[in-house]
């Protein structure tokens, strides 16, 4: 049985490099400028997209929408993620 005061302090969003890799999230918002926001939308990271993060800290390989891709450390920093546990 999962201890419930460990449930409590896992983070409900953070930014995508700071995700474990092998680790899913859910897209909750982009906090770059207008055009670094655009650009990734159309690789595939729009709101509420699922990401798997591959591997990486200062470039972050992820999985999205069936795409392997590659980010910038500062990229990854910009995109925030609700992390999905327990899910494979």
């Amino acid at each position: 049985m999962p201890d419930a005061s460990h449930e409590r302090h896992r983070p409900t969003e953070l930014p995508l490099c700071q995700l474990p890799a092998g680790g899913i999230g859910r897209v909750l918002s982009l906090t770059g400028d207008a055009a670094f926001c655009q650009r990734v939308r159309e690789m595939g990271f729009g709101e509420r997209t699922l990401v798997t993060k591959i591997s990486g800290s200062a470039t972050v390989l992820c999985q999205v929408n069936g795409c392997r891709i590659g980010l910038s450390h500062q990229a990854a920093s910009q995109i925030v993620v609700e992390p999905l546990h327990g899910r494979a």
